[in-house]
């Protein structure tokens, strides 16, 4: 059942003056209606909402069937219908037409017009006659080109909308036939077209198709008529049959079928194209692929069947591609990229709105309390009128749109209404005499004609729907003795005057905490984002108050979310966040008031703030607030107490308080390494050294280093984009540097930290900037090779570390803190650090090195290069600075170029420099076919 809200979606109406009653009217653009009387049709300019004048006056053929505008080439066509015959007009540059008895010209579609004829056609209208081989019975033009398609009896006829050029200055409006559609077995009474999507109907059948331009499967171009044996079509086959059955004792009724994608190709209807155009054609349609067929049946429930059970309101809804909603991005005409497109259709009682653009999906079933006779469809509404009511119903067309705009909604960043929301009636406003409705803009055009005979029944129905606000509308029906017809224009109130109203409306709801509050909201929210996707309706300056709506009306749906226990509470989260909300405003709008003692803090609000506190925000909260989202913590969610306080957001909550929830934690029970760790923190935040040392001592080192994995935000923290070390971490650095640099290393291993991170917080750290590296970055470098972690380039860890070694070898530069591991250390627990080669020890003992941190420098740079890992050809570039004037220089030089196998290069070195190191030298690293050579060489 579609729930009604008493809501105010009209505002003032008006009267278009017309002379004669109106047989058919369509909006013309964003300022003009068409109405269409006799063989004459009217132009009248609506402006605001208080003014509509007569703009002018043009005769046509005959009387008007159908009328149609379209804004892409700015023409209005007409079927017209003089003695029996029904003929197909369009009317150009119709604004020109000053008076009734101005000059028109008229044109044969195709026909080429000459260049002296140009200030002619520039300054009068045109009217151009498009001749067809079969009478036209509907026609529809293309919302985005412009192109008209019309349709006749057994086909469909697409007139391509094209621009003759006259001259530089000048070109007009003309069409070319360029597609005939061949359709068997369905008549169109209704048809629909946008960008090669064509919609066609029958009394009650729906057919829609999409023209595509794959030239692979162009052999299907030419007509040839289609047998078909699919048994449905079989099926339909009997109805010559038993036609005499029918008219006899019997009615047969086809059952209702619904068939999508290519399973409506099962219908039994066959569609083919004939292509008619020029070969040179930008677009040219090859094939069609079928979407969507559906059947229905008459309702025989009842002794007696209604000949009016049959389907009406055809419409083909594009929306556009609007690009961010934040953004200033103007969509012209020309810049329209269809984004998605919605088909609706309506039998009398029941209304269906479909997607049908990357798949066929019903999206609302409508179901009116009153018998329809006509409804319009818009991106914000749904108008039905019924003999006595306009009905205006919600869609859901922007939640289907948004979806195919944003990948991003649906997720912690973002979301959306679902289109599954059920539909509801915003309006129910009583009109004597509905029957005829069309819309533009933010206008709905209706048509009444009183029936004197059903005036008197409905006299008291109004009090049911009269106005709680004095700005609803008051429709001025004549009386019943001055019973005729009226054509009113009404005005839809602004979207954003709406959407306060429905945010009022839902304060009914707040303090129940109950889904109709959500509802409303959703609504609200919808309406909203419709009108920010229909961005060629927005009046200058609109924009900024929608989007200024939008954001509130996510703030609104945050709060309903994050206080409502259900299912989809974490909604709160990704709704806070497109309201623009900072953490401080959104807990500033919670009620922090407890009436018995205990407070009650729903999933909704404590999934916002967990996951906004993980994200690293740059916002700190009070002292105040702090407390209170600590205390909202350990009432709700305790276990996530330790990580609530290592965000920096909670930067300013009293150590004390910290401490006083983390100790309640232990006595219940909840006792693990992160707390203790939390504490450790938080004494060391309030100088509490003897309590920061006592908690560290109630683990072993390697707990804590799981405590650090399990919240790295203890060390290392990111504000405004850079590597923040905490407090923390710096005490570590000078007091336990080891466990540091585990911690780090494990995290690393942990994919907590990357590799660029971890020697960024180091940098940091050490209070070290540009290519200057701390002692404490060259100790993770050595850990990691030591923990041969897999993520790890082990040649660019090697580069890092021996251009470390050999500039400060080079520059004589000991390391700034005590390294954490020796030459010998690394030897024995890494295998990446080989053992050196004995000569080397020789040649090292000929001369003296006092300073050790030189010597463990040198003997891990040894140790690397005898290593089995080390790619030798990289490093020697960078050897340079390692001057071979000293022992260590030359030893490193010796290694390298021993690993690559110079030799006679190295003994002539060590025969220059140091002649005791060559025997040991040879005996190492000579095999016995060199050693003879050897052996000559030197005696």
């Amino acid at each position: 059942m579609v729930q009604l809200y008493n809501l105010h979606p009209f505002g003032s109406q008006q009267v278009v003056p017309c002379k004669l009653e109106p047989e058919r009217f369509c909006g013309g653009g964003r300022d003009t209606l068409f109405v269409a009387a006799g063989c004459k049709v009217e132009a009248f300019t609506v402006v605001g909402q208080e003014l509509c004048q007569p703009r002018c006056v043009f005769s046509t053929l005959g009387r008007v069937l159908r009328l149609a505008y379209s804004e892409a080439g700015d023409y209005l066509v007409a079927i017209e219908e003089k003695n029996k015959a029904t003929f197909l007009r369009a009317y150009v540059n119709w604004r020109s037409k000053r008076t009734e008895n101005s000059r028109v010209c008229i044109r044969m579609v195709g026909h080429d017009v000459e260049a002296p004829f140009s200030e002619t056609f520039r300054d009068q209208m045109s009217i151009v006659e498009m001749p067809l081989s079969e009478a036209p019975l509907c026609i529809s033009c293309c919302p985005v080109k412009g192109d008209l398609l019309v349709g006749c009896t057994n086909n469909l006829v697409l007139f391509s909308l094209k621009y003759q050029i006259i001259n530089e200055e000048f070109s007009i409006l003309d069409f070319e036939r360029s597609l005939v559609i061949h359709i068997d077995n369905i008549t169109p009474a209704e048809i629909s077209f946008c960008v090669g999507y064509v919609a066609v109907m029958s009394e009650l059948e729906v057919l829609i198709v999409k023209l595509e331009s794959d030239p692979k499967n162009r052999e299907s171009v030419n007509y040839r008529p289609h047998k078909t044996t699919n048994p449905t079509k079989q099926a339909e086959g009997i109805s010559n049959e038993t036609s005499q059955l029918e008219s006899d004792d019997f009615v047969i009724c086809q059952k209702p079928m619904e068939l999508l994608g290519e399973k409506s190709k099962q219908s039994g209807i066959s569609v083919t194209l004939e292509s008619t155009g020029l070969a040179d054609e930008k677009i040219k349609y090859f094939h069609v692929r079928h979407l969507l067929y559906r059947r229905f049946a008459p309702d025989i429930s009842s002794c007696l069947l209604s000949d009016d059970v049959r389907l009406h309101s055809l419409q083909l809804l594009p929306i556009y591609q609007t690009g961010s909603l934040t953004s200033d991005r103007k969509n012209s005409s020309q810049e329209k990229v269809l984004l998605s497109l919605f088909c609706f259709f309506s039998l009398p009682h029941v209304g269906y709105l479909y997607m049908i653009v990357k798949s066929v999906e019903l999206l609302s079933v409508y179901q009116y309390p009153e018998k329809s006779q006509q409804a319009v469809l818009t991106p914000q509404f749904l108008h039905v009128i019924t003999s006595n009511n306009l009905q205006c119903y919600t869609v859901r067309c922007s939640a289907a749109a948004a979806r195919e705009e944003d990948p991003y909604v649906d997720t912690t960043l973002k979301a959306c209404p679902p289109i599954s929301m059920a539909v509801c009636a915003l309006r129910i406003q009583l009109f004597i005499g509905l029957k005829a409705i069309c819309h533009f803009k933010n206008h709905v055009v209706l048509l009444t004609k009183a029936d004197p005979e059903t005036v008197p029944e409905r006299r008291e129905s109004p009090k049911r729907f009269l106005s709680r606000k004095g700005t609803s509308v008051n429709p001025k029906t004549p009386p019943v003795a001055e019973a005729g017809w009226n054509l009113y224009i009404v005005n839809t109130i602004s979207p954003v005057q709406l959407y306060k109203e429905m945010v009022d409306y839902s304060n009914a709801y707040k303090t129940a905490k109950t889904q109709s509050c959500v509802h409303l909201l959703s609504e609200a929210h919808l309406l909203v984002r419709a009108a920010l996707m229909d961005a060629s309706q927005l009046e200058p300056g609109e924009k900024a108050e929608l989007l200024e709506a939008f954001k509130e009306s996510c703030g609104h749906l945050g709060d309903c979310y994050s206080r409502l226990e259900t299912q989809h509470s974490h909604l709160a989260l990704p709704y806070y966040k497109m309201s623009g909300l900072s953490m401080a405003e959104v807990l500033n709008r919670v009620d922090w008031a407890v009436e018995d003692g205990s407070q009650k803090y729903e999933r909704g609000l404590i999934f916002y703030i967990n996951h906004s506190l993980y994200e690293n925000l740059d916002e700190e909260l009070s002292e105040e607030l702090s407390a209170k989202v600590v205390q909202m913590f350990y009432a709700a969610e305790p276990k996530q107490l330790p990580h609530i306080l290592c965000s920096p957001s909670m930067k300013n909550i009293d150590p004390l308080t910290a401490i006083k929830y983390l100790r309640k934690l232990d006595t219940s029970g909840f006792s693990s390494v992160l707390v203790t760790l939390a504490k450790a923190a938080m004494a060391l935040k309030m100088g509490d050294l003897d309590m920061h040392r006592n908690e560290m001592k109630s683990h072993s080192e390697m707990k804590l280093v799981c405590g650090f994995i399990l919240e790295p935000r203890l060390l290392i923290q990111q504000r405004k984009g850079q590597i923040v070390p905490t407090e923390f971490a710096v005490h570590l650095k000078e007091t336990q540097p080891g466990l540091l640099v585990a911690s780090v290393l494990a995290l690393q291993k942990n994919n907590k930290i990357g590799i660029e991170e971890a020697d960024s917080f180091f940098k940091v750290l050490c209070g070290k900037d540009g290519d200057t590296i701390p002692q404490l970055l060259v100790d993770f470098w050595e850990a990691q090779l030591v923990a041969c972690l897999p993520d790890v380039v082990l040649q660019e860890l090697f580069f890092k570390l021996t251009s470390q070694y050999i500039w400060r070898l080079s520059k004589r530069q000991p390391p700034d803190t005590t390294p954490l591991r020796t030459s010998e250390d690394l030897i024995n627990t890494c295998s990446h650090y080989g053992l050196i080669n004995p000569w080397v020890n020789v040649l090292i003992s000929s001369e003296s090195l006092v300073d050790k941190n030189y010597m463990e420098d040198l003997s891990k740079l040894q140790s690397l290069i005898c290593g089995p890992s080390f790619d030798i050809a990289s490093i020697v570039p960078f050897l340079e600075p390692l001057s071979e004037d000293t022992v260590a220089g030359l030893s490193v030089h010796v290694l390298c170029h021993t690993r690559l196998k110079e030799y006679d290069q190295c003994i002539d070195r060590l025969l220059e420099r140091c002649p005791e190191a060559v025997i040991p030298y040879a005996n190492h690293e000579l095999k016995e076919e060199n050693r003879v050579c050897f052996s000559d060489y030197v005696f």
